[in-house]
């Protein structure tokens, strides 16, 4: 995605402002807006994550550290990272009340969707200023 993103400089979706839940979510059953949606680990995402700050990301909810180079740009960006609890899933799909493809169907799970949520419970693990709850 993000080599696409690079190559013809368009994007799925404006990142400016926004928040990324790094999530693979179950499949949704009937009444439902999405299935079980834990945070899934984000040190994976620390690659990619300065090139969408750059686009205007402000934002990153998952689960776990992130590196020290990921903190850093973070307090260069401004932004901060939210912790979800993880093994929680099936719970936290009730804050969820709508979910929409809007970009890469073809990957299923992984594919780009627009969430809204009410009450989605989060932590602070790194501010702005690159405070974090995993330091000693």
């Amino acid at each position: 995605m993000i080599e696409s993103i690079k190559k013809d400089k368009s994007q799925p979706f404006d990142f400016d402002g926004q928040i990324v839940y790094y999530v693979g979510p179950t499949p949704a059953k009937p009444n439902q807006a999405i299935g079980a949606c834990g945070p899934t680990s984000s040190y994976r995402m620390d690659k990619f994550s300065p090139f969408l700050m750059e686009k205007g990301l402000k934002v990153m909810i998952g689960k776990g550290e992130r590196s020290q180079e990921l903190i850093n740009e973070i307090k260069r960006q401004k932004a901060v990272y939210l912790i979800a609890i993880g093994g929680i899933g099936a719970l936290l799909s009730k804050t969820v009340k709508s979910s929409e493809v809007i970009a890469y169907p073809e990957l299923g799970a992984e594919a780009i969707r627009k969430l809204e949520v009410e009450n989605f419970p989060a932590i602070v693990a790194i501010d702005s200023l690159g405070n974090n709850i995993f330091s000693k």
